[in-house]
């Protein structure tokens, strides 16, 4: 079984005496179903799961429910020899967006009181603006995102004990031997192939055949794109937003990588807004992750984001390397010189700042240039700029050395993520090794933020 972090919260959460209901939202296919059912079983000998889209495709018992005698009735006819005391019972609502009034219900679950609730859904940011009436203070939210490095690195031998030294080797600013770094390099480049979602590492560990991993993300890719625009019932918005999520490995490739609205469409004069719920659609579905543009590089970020040169990077960077290098392993494992693998690794620093915690956004000026990633650094009242280079001349950033030289931003330090092995330090820069970004969490006292 694959470890997952959010594990230890979902427990954590079932154990304690919050009354709030926890809704698990993220993408399909990146385990939320199995992770549930693992930590369900565990704890409550009364489980109980229910399956919206499979109820949907068959019998629709739930499709009228708006009641909470009308739900148990529904339950009853399910599992009503599991429905005893409250300290034993469990119902898992899997999929909840499929029935968005379901959302309302729970808090009237909640005031009931009769058992423990859990649920986990997809695009909840847009089920819950078709809810009539939203359950703020009966749910708990939660993201959940396909497995980052870390993880990826537990499911391939490393233990809790190998993790911790490497975070204290980060934390100490302290390189790794050259033979422990080619070996989590190594394992680096191969979670550039096989990415995080639960079947494509599982196939990986099973088999080591790389066209059997390729399958699984040709099939979800393929789902996504089908899955994309299931929700939404005008067809011409659904046909934009499945054209927008398809165009953007062809936007990454471009020197700019922003998301170019003329050609959704190819319609001259489109902006933003014309497409603004397509893109909420696809950023809430988890299918798509936005980075933001801010021109001005002041704290806090979000009062100076520029929307209209947007960014978006699929959820998972498996599916961008299948859509560019296919079966041709080597184009990433071997640093080929005629393949610029700059668009992979900023994806997967998009994966794993998003799966931390951060909010992404690049800095832009059109005379100085752009820089990758920039986060708030709450402790400065500053921001931290992030560089990514995935050849040899990562020192080589002259928009970063501008914005580090104006002293009306404040900026104490900035990140140039690399695969070299030794973290060194000129100036504000710190260069460290790609595979460090698992170790970079908001508000971490103890690192570099």
């Amino acid at each position: 079984m694959l470890y997952r972090k959010i594990e230890a919260f979902i427990e954590t959460h079932l154990r304690s005496d919050s009354d709030k209901i926890l809704v698990i939202d993220g993408a399909r296919q990146i385990g939320k179903t199995f992770i549930i059912n693992h930590v369900g079983k565990k704890l409550f000998e009364n489980y109980i799961e229910l399956n919206f889209v499979e109820d949907y495709e068959g019998d629709r018992l739930f499709e009228n429910v708006r009641t909470v005698d009308d739900f148990y009735l529904q339950v009853s006819m399910i599992a009503g020899e599991r429905m005893k005391e409250k300290e034993n019972t469990l119902i898992f609502l899997d999929e909840i967006q499929q029935y968005p009034q379901l959302l309302t219900l729970l808090k009237f679950l909640r005031a009931d009181n009769r058992y423990n609730y859990i649920a986990s859904g997809s695009m909840l940011g847009v089920s819950l603006k078709k809810t009539t009436s939203i359950p703020i203070g009966s749910i708990l939210r939660k993201r959940m995102y396909p497995l980052d490095f870390e993880e990826f690195l537990i499911a391939n031998g490393f233990n809790a004990t190998a993790i911790e030294i490497l975070r204290k080797k980060y934390l100490a600013n302290e390189s790794l031997d050259e033979n422990t770094h080619n070996r989590v390099l190594d394992l680096f480049k191969k979670y550039l192939l096989i990415g995080g979602l639960p079947d494509s590492v599982n196939s990986f560990l099973e088999s080591k055949n790389i066209a059997n991993v390729r399958a699984i993300q040709s099939d979800i890719h393929d789902f996504y794109v089908a899955d994309a625009a299931k929700y939404e019932e005008e067809n011409y918005r659904k046909l934009k937003i499945q054209r927008i999520y398809e165009m953007i490995p062809l936007n990454l490739e471009n020197k700019k990588k922003r998301v170019v609205f003329k050609d959704i469409e190819d319609k001259k004069g489109k902006r933003y807004t014309d497409y603004q719920d397509e893109f909420e659609y696809l950023i809430s579905a988890g299918v798509a992750l936005d980075v933001k543009a801010v021109s001005n590089p002041k704290f806090p970020l979000i009062e100076s984001e520029n929307k209209n040169l947007l960014k978006l990077y699929l959820n998972d960077v498996g599916l961008l390397t299948n859509i560019l290098y296919r079966y041709n392993i080597r184009a990433v494992l071997d640093n080929e010189k005629s393949i610029n693998l700059g668009t992979v690794y900023e994806s997967v620093v998009a994966q794993e700042l998003r799966a931390h915690g951060f909010d992404l956004r690049y800095y832009d000026n059109r005379k100085k240039g752009e820089i990758d990633y920039v986060v708030d650094d709450y402790d400065a009242l500053s921001l931290l700029p992030i560089e990514v280079k995935s050849g040899k001349d990562y020192q080589v950033h002259s928009a970063l050395n501008a914005l580090l030289s104006n002293e009306d931003y404040n900026i104490r330090k900035a990140i140039v993520f690399s695969n070299t092995r030794e973290i060194s330090q000129k100036e504000k820069i710190y260069y460290l090794p790609i595979y460090y970004v698992m170790f970079l969490k908001p508000n971490d006292s103890e690192g570099l933020l």
